[in-house]
């Protein structure tokens, strides 16, 4: 289906009616703290996968709130008389929020939905009606052009962004906007890309409504729309379904395989300004008789340090199900379904693809003579927001890049933060087998330590130098000292890099 065949979108120059707009919604309570009192956690997270019958249970009253539900999420048209004793509904009329429906009833034009943001801010994401959230079978998620709204792919990349104060970012793919929103708070200019034009029309309602400053919107694809404008935060959220031909703009790529991810990241170190990140979703490639942490190495532009996270492997035909039922495949006709099947299996067997892993990738600009490269698997639960944690990583790669093995047991460090150590034996064992230190924020890492790396990270409170620690493990278990010293440091390394000592100015 073109754009041309979806609904008109409200004007994004009324500002004046979407600030009366954005009054009223809050003055009712449309908030996300609002609607989880209203509906309960159950038809609230219900809403979260496209169902929407526990929420039009829970909103058969005649409270304003309930009026707002059912217009703007639930899609449900709304006598006119009770819209205009919650909005100014004429205002809404005219600037394209509502449409007359029927006899005396109005209709939402899109689906406006409460975000909280990070800092208790009420925001307000705007999509097309029956796509605020992406999943199997969304309603209209098979139309080319929609634009969706929050997913979880969304909230995921907004809480691994390292957040500013920056001058400059730049969110490619922005789609309904809502990593321009982030962005907003604590970049002093926001730039936002899409190929879709309905999607920047999208984003600049969805700021305008959030009380948001205007972004700098432009329509094109990939970097094409910034030329060599360089940034201090790139951030994408890019199509990167890994499909047969580019059907849905919203989530395939339109290159062949994971060219466009590939081409996404490997182009954005000439576009960072010097100390810039670049933070990515992405899907990439398992091909047979390759190392995906070797495919996904030489993706990394020159000058950057990258972390690359996969969090996810599935094989082709997990993945190929996936997508099929998010696009409402499944619901097709069965031998229609059983070919577009074949047609993606095909695609993976020609390119000998046997899986598809799905990460994050972040790079940072340092221009270092050599890069650190860290790819890992960590299909782990992890503490959301991330970019905390995704900033310290860089900051420890700095450290440990201006520290030989000298320096570091001349160095002083204290145990992270919530960390625990567990031991690991047989019940009834003098000696556990092995010790393992976990963390309980963050990445949430576990690593295995020997007792002299257990003992070290237990005394570590930035009193003492690692070395004069190691002298005085070396004396309690009669090792020496000089060969204690020559092989710990590759320890002390791994314990810094990840984050369960840290170094301390003395």
């Amino acid at each position: 289906m073109s754009n041309t065949s979806l609904a008109p979108l409200p004007s994004s120059d009324r500002t004046d009616v979407t600030a009366r707009l954005r009054d009223a919604l809050l003055g009712a309570s449309f908030s996300a703290d609002g609607l989880l009192d209203l509906l309960g956690a159950p038809a609230y997270a219900a809403l979260a996968r496209s169902e929407t019958v526990p929420a039009l249970r829970a909103t058969r009253g005649d409270s304003p709130l309930e009026a707002l539900v059912r217009l703007f999420l639930l899609q449900q048209p709304v006598p006119h008389a009770r819209v205009a004793d919650v909005l100014p509904v004429e205002d809404c009329l005219e600037g394209g929020w509502l449409t007359r429906v029927g006899g005396d009833e109005v209709a939402a034009v899109v689906d406006v939905r409460p975000y909280g943001g990070p800092g208790g801010e009420d925001w307000f994401i705007v999509s097309d009606l029956g796509c605020a959230v992406g999943g199997a079978g969304g309603i209209g998620s098979h139309d080319e052009g929609v634009v969706l709204g929050v997913g979880g792919a969304s909230t995921t990349l907004a809480g691994i962004t390292v957040r500013g104060p920056f001058a400059s970012a730049l969110d490619l793919g922005t789609g309904s906007g809502i990593q321009a929103l982030h962005a907003a708070q604590h970049a002093t200019r926001v730039s936002a890309t899409d190929l879709n034009p309905r999607a920047l029309h999208i984003t600049a309602l969805t700021l305008a409504l959030s009380g948001a400053p205007a972004a700098d919107l432009r329509e094109g694809s990939l970097f094409e729309p910034v030329g060599d404008e360089t940034f201090d935060l790139i951030v994408s959220n890019p199509p990167f379904v890994i499909s047969p031909g580019a059907r849905l703009t919203y989530r395939d790529g339109g290159m062949g395989g994971d060219d466009l991810c590939r081409t996404l990241v490997s182009q954005a170190g000439d576009r960072l300004n010097a100390g810039g990140y670049a933070q990515f979703l992405a899907n990439w490639q398992h091909v047979e008789g390759e190392d995906w942490q070797d495919r996904l190495r030489s993706w990394v532009p020159r000058g950057c340090d990258a972390w690359i996270v996969q969090r996810e492997v599935q094989d082709v035909t997990q993945y190929a199900e996936l997508w099929l039922r998010d696009a409402g495949d499944h619901h097709a006709d069965p031998v229609e379904y059983q070919a577009r099947y074949d047609a993606w299996l095909d695609e993976f067997e020609a390119r000998k693809v046997k899986a598809v892993g799905f990460g994050w990738i972040t790079l940072r600009r340092s221009d270092a003579e050599l890069p650190s490269v860290v790819l890992e698997e960590w299909p782990h639960s992890v503490e959301q927001p991330l970019g905390d944690t995704v900033r310290a990583h860089f900051e420890r790669v700095d450290y440990l890049r201006e520290h030989d093995d000298a320096a570091l047991l001349a160095a002083h460090f204290r145990l992270g933060g919530e960390i625990v150590q567990e031991q690991v034996g047989l019940p009834g064992a003098e000696d556990p087998e092995h010790v393992v230190l976990r963390q309980h924020r963050g990445m949430r890492r576990a690593t295995k330590v020997d007792t002299v790396g257990a003992g070290f990270a237990g005394v570590c409170d930035g009193t003492l130098s690692a070395g004069r620690i190691l002298d005085a493990i070396a004396q309690l278990v009669g090792e020496d000292p000089v060969l204690l010293r020559d092989r710990t440091p590759a320890q002390i390394r791994l314990l810094v890099e990840q984050g369960f000592i840290e170094p301390v100015a003395h």
